[in-house]
C-alpha cells in the first residue's frame, strides 16, 4: 500500500494539490490495477514539523516529503508513486 498525504491548512494551492493527487492516483492505477493507495490530508502545522515542511502545500508519499511550497502536475505524481512502488 502506498500512502499520500497533503499538507497545509486548507488553502486553495492545498486543495489543487490533493486534485491532483488523486488525479495522478487513478491514472497510476490503470497501469497498476489492484495497487492500494491512501489519500489523507493533514492540517495540523505540528505534524508539518515532522517532514520538514517549510512552506505549504506539502506532499508526502510514504512517509518522505516529495515536494513542498508548489502545487505539482499529475504527471510528477505519477513518476513519484512508480519511485515508491519500486
Amino acid at each position: 500500500m502506498i500512502s499520500i498525504k497533503v499538507l497545509g491548512p486548507g488553502c486553495k494551492n492545498c486543495e489543487r494539490v490533493e486534485i491532483h493527487a488523486v488525479q495522478a492516483v487513478e491514472q497510476w492505477q490503470v497501469e497498476n490495477p489492484g495497487a492500494e493507495v491512501t489519500i489523507e490530508k493533514v492540517t495540523d502545522t505540528e505534524k508539518f514539523l515532522d517532514y520538514g515542511l517549510l512552506s505549504t502545500p506539502g506532499l508526502v508519499i510514504n512517509e518522505k516529503l516529495v515536494t513542498s511550497g508548489r502545487i505539482p502536475a499529475p504527471f510528477q505524481i505519477v513518476a513519484w508513486l512508480n519511485e515508491a512502488a519500486g
